[in-house]
């Protein structure tokens, strides 16, 4: 049956992840999309899923976009696409070609008139990747890699980049000016945050300077002086000059998830589509869920959200390998039981895995191998526990990014 429960998993990531490709949610949203302007569009698209939402954009406007750029994740982009320049930049922390990126971004936007429309595709990833920063650039990746390395969630994180930045926080609507701006989000943060999705970049940001500050002192950031004083300042409250549509999420990835797997004769939960622990803790959870559930139907209980990894080691892992690794010593020896868990977009951390899977008999086969779970965790070394018994799950970039899906499954005939 083992065997048999990791068919199921790969069905249902494959499933949950075809439910949740840009294309036709950017189609749906541009419906809204009034032509009804003589000016020029310029296509500004952002994040991990920035290529097939242009795509999506190009297939619906064609000629009437007069030029834009794509600018995503190292191996997310594509083919050429008419009128379009593609450009490839450092995640999760930027690096030159993201602001030699962002720059001419803004050089695209920086003379157009009140007649003029810059249509903006925003996916997650696109906090490192569309950056013009206020601070030297080392500084910034010293910063970032800073807050990767606590535990504070992205909400935290982006009010701190936010100060630090000449397009977050609404900064990039404000020079798009006089043109207005009609923004596409592809949602990757629980609640649709409209300000904290990729940092904002064209819409009020509702953070403050004190709030920002308050993270930088709770996990003890190292900041110049410089960057302590662009943290006292505020970023925009108010845009005149912008429409915004938010379009596909976690709960759309949990909810086919939740359909492919009744498909399978699972019986469906979602338990939550707003998972924000550290990923350790949220695999030591599922194990204890799986032992008291070991009797009665087959279930599928499904979380969406993203956890977050308290980096202590030197190890090569990921939040969802860490989820997998943490739940194999909770479920070990139960019959017919697996977790795994995925990143929507493909990676999990800086791996080429998109998250990792287990079942009862897991954490034995570490054994034999030398391998002590708890010890590979203490090292944040996930990834190379996981890999030395089969457990990766890698399916390369997929095109979308909604978050995080984790599932337990308790197979019963």
């Amino acid at each position: 049956m083992a065997e048999n429960l990791r068919q199921d998993a790969q069905a249902i990531i494959g499933a949950a992840l075809k439910a949740s490709q840009p294309y036709e949610a950017v189609q749906k949203a541009l419906a809204d999309f009034d032509l009804g302007f003589g000016g020029q569009i310029v296509l500004v698209a952002i994040g991990k899923a920035a290529y097939p939402m242009a795509q999506a954009a190009l297939g619906i406007l064609g000629s009437r976009v007069s030029r834009g750029i794509v600018i995503t994740k190292y191996g997310h982009g594509g083919n050429a696409l008419p009128g379009i320049m593609l450009r490839e930049a450092g995640h999760p922390v930027p690096d030159e070609n993201t602001i030699k990126a962002t720059d001419e971004a803004l050089a695209m936007v920086r003379s157009l008139k009140p007649q003029d429309r810059v249509l903006l595709l925003i996916s997650g990833g696109g906090s490192a990747l569309f950056e013009s920063p206020r601070v030297p650039l080392p500084e910034l990746q010293g910063i970032t890699r800073q807050l990767l390395q606590s535990e504070a969630d992205i909400v935290a994180m982006n009010r701190v980049r936010k100060r630090l930045s000449n397009v977050k926080g609404g900064r990039f609507a404000l020079a798009c000016r006089p043109a207005r701006v009609f923004a596409v989000v592809l949602s990757d943060i629980i609640g649709d945050p409209l300000d904290m999705i990729a940092s904002g970049p064209a819409c009020p940001d509702s953070s403050t300077s004190r709030q920002a500050l308050e993270v930088a002192r709770k996990f003890r950031l190292e900041l110049s002086a410089e960057a302590l004083r662009l943290m006292g300042e505020e970023t925009p409250k108010a845009l005149d000059n912008v429409e915004t549509r938010v379009t596909g999420s976690v709960t759309q990835l949990c909810g086919a998830a939740a359909k492919a797997a009744q498909g399978l004769g699972y019986v469906p939960q979602v338990l939550t589509t707003s998972l924000t622990c550290v990923a350790r803790e949220a695999g030591s959870f599922l194990g204890a869920i799986a032992r008291e559930h070991q009797e009665g139907p087959s279930r599928a209980m499904i979380l969406g959200g993203e956890t977050v990894v308290k980096v202590m080691g030197r190890g090569q892992g990921g939040r969802n390998q860490e989820i997998a690794l943490s739940a194999a010593i909770g479920i070990r020896g139960l019959k017919d039981t697996a977790v795994f868990s995925v990143g929507s977009d493909g990676t999990d951390g800086p791996t080429d895995a998109a998250g990792g899977y287990c079942d009862g008999e897991s954490a034995g086969k570490l054994i034999g191998k030398g391998i002590q779970a708890e010890k590979y965790l203490d090292d944040n070394n996930a990834y190379h526990a996981l890999q030395a018994i089969g457990g990766l799950i890698i399916t390369g970039p997929t095109g979308t990014n909604v978050n995080d899906l984790t599932v337990l499954l308790i197979r019963r005939s």
